[in-house]
């Protein structure tokens, strides 16, 4: 077919070993690939995914006061805060060309994620589970870049003076997604 080009080995061998394109070529058969029921299911669980996160954050906008927390057991907090670095604050301090940059590989990721999630093989229950998780859990924080230029968290689990760093929704769906594969890998 005119403008498909055979991948380079090494990512033929890495989707290979995904199982992504297993049993199928690079051919025209790929491009035209049915589209599962399973895989609507999948894409569901990421559109839950954001709008749960996107709902409990406006709840934490709405009632919460910045970096005020509101006790709620002995061990976690509310306290709405904004960060403007990735997973746990890291490049916090990076400015407007790390949030750009940020924002940038979220969007890059989340096509990767899609494209990955929409070709799997219908018997790739779990693997499809963890990939709607990561997916939802990276375009409600994209979200949140897009809108604000940072990601609203409002999560604080502590134990004594420690506390973990505050997170949100997408964040537990994005560590929940990424346990999966862990599992995953250790599998094989």
């Amino acid at each position: 077919m005119i403008g498909v080009k055979k991948p380079s080995p090494a990512l033929s061998k890495f989707f290979k070993a995904q199982k992504v394109f297993a049993g199928e070529g690079w051919g025209e058969g790929n491009l035209k690939r049915r589209f599962y029921f399973s895989q609507l299911l999948w894409l569901l669980l990421s559109f839950f995914i954001l709008i749960i996160d996107q709902l409990t954050k406006h709840l934490a906008l709405r009632t919460l006061i910045l970096y005020k927390p509101l006790p709620l057991t002995a061990f976690f907090n509310l306290t709405l805060a904004h960060n403007t670095g990735a997973a746990f604050s890291f490049l916090d301090h990076a400015g407007k060309s790390g949030v750009l940059f940020l924002t940038l590989f979220a969007l890059v990721m989340s096509i990767f994620i899609l494209i990955w999630l929409l070709r799997l093989p219908k018997n790739s229950s779990w693997l499809s589970i963890a990939l709607s998780l990561i997916l939802g859990g990276a375009l409600g924080n994209l979200l949140d870049r897009v809108r604000y230029g940072y990601v609203i968290d409002f999560m604080d689990v502590y134990i004594h003076q420690w506390h973990w760093p505050a997170f949100n929704i997408a964040d537990s769906a994005i560590c929940a997604g990424v346990f999966i594969l862990c599992l995953i890998c250790t599998k094989k």
